[in-house]
């Protein structure tokens, strides 16, 4: 990795003086894949919470879940399984459901699973928190880094740190861990509103 690449991450300021512990949400193997390698790289030590109750359908939970699992499991790393309550994720978004990808649906979404990575950060005495969601070109940036920040605001005592992790060559490094992991790789966000719109999408290409 080139000194030009590395420096596009930077470590947040806090947890420089810190014993360099990280609460990781974690969407799925591949998003993590790249940046788990760039933290270990960096002397920082995630730990994995997986909480993804959007993902519909259970099977396709289950997959991901393994996945995220043995990839953190293979490099010795703790990794905790959030509940999967895809009801209570519902009601949560009740409302939203005709909402387009990127729009306020994700946005809920993203808070709601934000939050329960604060909490999950502050239960384990960890000050601060990032999420793999921030690896996705399929999502809106900003929209992540404002519910981290209201995740933040809503817990006393945790750090949310932003971060672009599209940059210094992850996304490419994360194409590559695909590959030589054979990870599942999903081919729609989650929810089943997600697929709906996918396959419209794709009807809609089919039939011009």
């Amino acid at each position: 990795m080139t000194k030009s690449k590395e420096d596009a991450i930077k470590l947040p300021p806090l947890m420089l003086g810190e014993e360099r512990r990280l609460l990781l949400h974690a969407c799925c193997a591949p998003c993590s894949s790249a940046i788990v390698e760039w933290l270990l790289a960096h002397d920082v030590h995630p730990t994995i919470f997986y909480y993804n109750p959007n993902i519909w359908p259970r099977k396709e939970y289950d997959i991901r879940k393994d996945e995220s699992k043995r990839h953190a499991e293979s490099l010795g790393l703790q990794w905790i399984d959030g509940d999967y309550d895809h009801d209570s994720w519902r009601c949560g978004v009740s409302g939203l459901e005709d909402e387009p990808e990127r729009g306020r649906r994700c946005e809920r979404c993203f808070l709601l699973r934000l939050t329960a990575a604060a909490q999950k950060a502050s239960e384990l005495g960890i000050r601060h928190f990032a999420t793999t969601l921030a690896s996705s070109r399929w999502k809106n940036l900003e929209q992540i880094n404002s519910a981290g920040l209201m995740a933040q605001h809503a817990v006393t005592g945790t750090e949310f740190w932003p971060q672009n992790w599209r940059r210094g060559g992850l996304q490419e490094r994360r194409n590559q861990l695909l590959r030589e992991y054979n990870f599942y790789n999903q081919q729609y966000c989650g929810c089943e509103f997600s697929v709906r719109q996918s396959e419209a999408k794709t009807n809609n290409t089919a039939n011009q």
